[in-house]
């Protein structure tokens, strides 16, 4: 690969501002927050649903960023290596938040294919709030992969890696989300197809 190759540009600036931080220079840590803090903070409001809840999980994610950098190997790219760890860390704690709750969830297998509607028509008129609010309700490992794979756009391989899951899990559990998401959608009247529509 030539020097000039956006990613090996990349990696070598991953390495120079990660050089910074374990130096201890306050201004690298500041920089390497500025560069990733909005993606992580997006991570974890999709996958809370709440504001204030990813704002906290932002914070605890980057606490363990500082206490992890010396980990860091430089094998992935530092935002994945970034995002690999915001992942875990809003996944256990949305583990943590349903125990806290005690809520009841249904069998993961539950056959909601029976019924379910076409997808083209319940995904013809989403409401976004509902959408969110359908995505909130889901099992915490479904939400993860669903959003990792459908909002993020990651490849189910890289899914299974952040995740610690095998890859056909991440299969499963996109493909179990959708199935709940559009029971649900379906539920809340958002398949119902307009006039003439």
């Amino acid at each position: 690969m030539s020097p000039s190759n956006p990613s090996n540009v990349d990696r070598t600036a991953d390495a120079a501002l990660v050089a910074r931080c374990r130096r201890g220079e306050p201004e690298g840590f500041d920089e390497l927050y500025r560069l990733h803090a909005s993606r992580v903070y997006g991570l974890a409001c999709r996958l809370t649903g709440s504001g204030s809840e990813a704002e906290d999980l932002l914070q605890d994610v980057f606490v363990l960023v500082y206490r992890k950098l010396d980990s860091f190997k430089g094998d992935a790219a530092l935002g994945t290596w970034i995002y690999r760890l915001a992942t875990n860390c809003c996944v256990d704690y949305l583990r943590g938040r349903q125990h806290r709750l005690r809520s009841v969830s249904e069998p993961l297998d539950e056959g909601t294919e029976a019924g379910t509607p076409a997808p083209e028509r319940v995904l013809r008129r989403i409401d976004p709030i509902d959408l969110d609010r359908a995505i909130a309700e889901l099992p915490p490992g479904y939400r993860a992969a669903f959003v990792l794979h459908d909002v993020e756009g990651y490849e189910h391989r890289e899914i299974a890696g952040m995740l610690g899951i095998a890859e056909g899990t991440s299969k499963s559990q996109v493909h179990k989300a959708r199935l709940r998401l559009r029971a649900r959608l379906a539920d809340l009247g958002a398949g119902t197809p307009t006039a003439g529509g």
